[in-house]
């Protein structure tokens, strides 16, 4: 196989792939983890849902924080063990439902204190299996640390509840000074959301696939 015929073929099985990555389209939560006002995350979740429908792997959902119900204090049941019968508000039901259904999520989270926010921190309590063996990327913004400090601790925490972090992220450094018109001024952000939403892609479509022949063992 001469040069021209090996790059052709590779040509050809990268499409294919390509385009088999993309004939499922997976169910994608981009969570606002901020319920704090004036907070940037909406405009933050906007541009990344923008940019997973232009991708053409997602169906897109926004989920923001602030339209639910979310108290601080849980019930003394474990989610984990008490399942479906777990007691949740009322309130609560649209926020577990979407995070139910979604095979993805992208958390889009501030920083506050070197950490995350209470209601996002609460919204992931109050849940269980609705994390479990899902892939989940992280956009975060801040001062000169672009919220990284938050993503380690929900690495951890989302880790402990057996969902799969994604390697690659997008962190927004100063972002009251890099953002405008909502959107970042850095032209190159495009490229470097498009390879977290392939990997997360990828992720979805391999952990769905598992879910769906083998029960998880957790």
């Amino acid at each position: 196989m001469d040069k021209n015929e090996n790059e052709n073929t590779n040509d050809h099985q990268h499409q294919h792939r390509h385009q088999h990555q993309h004939q499922h389209r997976h169910r994608l939560a981009i969570i606002v983890g901020s319920v704090r006002d004036s907070r940037f995350g909406p405009v933050v979740a906007s541009w990344v849902a923008e940019q997973a429908t232009t991708h053409g792997g997602f169906d897109v959902e926004v989920v923001d924080l602030a339209d639910f119900d979310i108290p601080l204090a849980l019930p003394a049941a474990s989610p984990k063990y008490a399942g479906d019968a777990y007691p949740r508000p009322a309130g609560m039901a649209a926020l577990t439902s979407a995070l139910e259904g979604a095979d993805a999520f992208i958390v889009v989270t501030p920083e506050y204190n070197h950490s995350y926010p209470a209601s996002l921190k609460a919204a992931i309590d109050w849940h269980f299996s609705q994390w479990t063996a899902k892939p989940v990327a992280f956009v975060s913004y801040g001062g000169a640390a672009g919220g990284r400090h938050a993503v380690l601790h929900l690495e951890n925490v989302l880790t402990e509840l057996h969902a799969v972090t994604v390697r690659d992220g997008l962190a927004f450094p100063n972002y009251f000074t890099t953002w405008q018109d909502g959107r970042p001024l850095d032209p190159e952000t495009t490229g470097y959301a498009k390879t977290v939403l392939d990997q997360l892609a990828w992720w979805a479509g391999a952990l769905r696939s598992a879910r769906d022949t083998t029960p998880y063992p957790a």
